[in-house]
């Protein structure tokens, strides 16, 4: 369904529906990149798929294996089968909607409640309670870098570029970090520097040293 035919729908059918999801409260949504499925995660420790058909929301499948609440999820930003879910039993799972299993599972230092993909498709952000942020590599499900920041980290997203990161913290500001994969080699180390205020936000702040 296209955006303005989703508009359409909207306005025309102002009723609020419900739909049965889990079993206990659901802490996030997301939409597919085709805009076809809709993805839950709840406190029910597992994710539910809808398919969109007409004007109802059809559960095709419900995911488990995590051992504490998906507390986000979301989706491949070009592959309409893959969503990715972060939970508090410190790993994320990659699912494809096709097999309706696991492709695979990365453990991490601790309770995930952070999770994007970047637009490329090639690496996985994950934040934890820690504000650790962890850069995981979707080829290789490693983490290729680790960052943990002073503040509190509340959300965590890309720029469609994908070369700036952005952070909301628990001091009433957004943290943008400039994000650069610019090099083919080994990558050895990674560090970020943080930018504060309008004059000072867009400027070099990831180094990165090649062996």
């Amino acid at each position: 369904m296209s955006a303005l035919a989703l508009y359409e729908h909207f306005r025309t059918n102002s009723k609020t529906r419900e739909f049965p999801a889990h079993g206990a409260k659901v802490h996030s949504v997301a939409w597919s990149c085709d805009g076809r499925r809709l993805a839950s995660g709840s406190f029910d420790k597992t994710a539910s798929v809808f398919l969109l058909e007409k004007d109802r929301l059809i559960k095709e499948n419900n995911y488990r294996g995590h051992g504490d609440s998906v507390d986000q999820l979301c989706w491949h930003p070009t592959n309409p089968d893959l969503f990715v879910t972060a939970s508090g039993d410190k790993t994320i799972r990659i699912w494809d909607v096709r097999s309706e299993r696991c492709l695979t599972t990365v453990t991490t230092k601790g309770e995930n409640i952070n999770i994007c993909w970047s637009p490329d498709g090639q690496t996985i952000a994950v934040g934890n309670k820690d504000d650790v942020v962890t850069f995981i590599d979707v080829k290789t499900h490693r983490p290729k870098a680790e960052e943990t920041f002073k503040f509190e980290v509340n959300e965590i997203s890309w720029n469609n570029d994908n070369n700036m990161f952005f952070l909301t913290n628990g001091n009433g500001c957004i943290n943008i970090l400039r994000y650069e994969v610019c090099h083919v080699g080994n990558v050895s180390m990674m560090g970020f520097s943080e930018g504060y205020g309008a004059d000072s936000v867009i400027f070099p702040v990831c180094s990165v040293c090649e062996t």
